[in-house]
């Protein structure tokens, strides 16, 4: 493979991040700081997409604990959620912003405003609050 096949490759497979992106991880990010504010405003709510043995470690102070899980079968827990949350603004985390993505394009699909904040380590590391459940 000559220079010129791998710079090549480089920016075919840049591109196709840069386009591929927004399905990885759920269209619309939202920083950290974007979140705070909103959740503060009250224009937003906050929802952990973790698994339950996943919440152990520590969840953000303000989020709602609704498994992705649920929201792919029957929504016992999301269902009631959404209801009281249609007019807010849904804003997902996970472990590393997959799930949170995928339950965003889900949720995006049937009406809802929603962002994906990404991965509950940005959440710790920009020092917000957070609980044990």
């Amino acid at each position: 493979m000559t220079l010129y096949h791998v710079i090549l490759l480089f920016f075919a497979s840049l591109m196709a991040f840069i386009v591929l992106r927004p399905l990885l991880f759920g269209g619309k990010r939202i920083s950290v700081a974007d979140a705070h504010t909103k959740l503060a405003e009250g224009t937003a709510v906050l929802v952990d997409v973790r698994e339950p043995g996943e919440w152990q470690s520590g969840v953000a102070a303000p989020a709602e604990l609704l498994p992705v899980s649920d929201l792919l079968a029957d929504r016992r827990q999301w269902k009631p959620f959404l209801a009281a949350n249609k007019d807010k603004e849904i804003l997902l985390y996970c472990a590393s912003g997959i799930r949170s993505g995928s339950a965003a394009m889900i949720l995006k699909r049937e009406g809802f405003t929603v962002a994906n904040l990404g991965s509950y380590r940005r959440w710790v590391g920009a020092g917000l609050p957070t609980r044990k459940p």
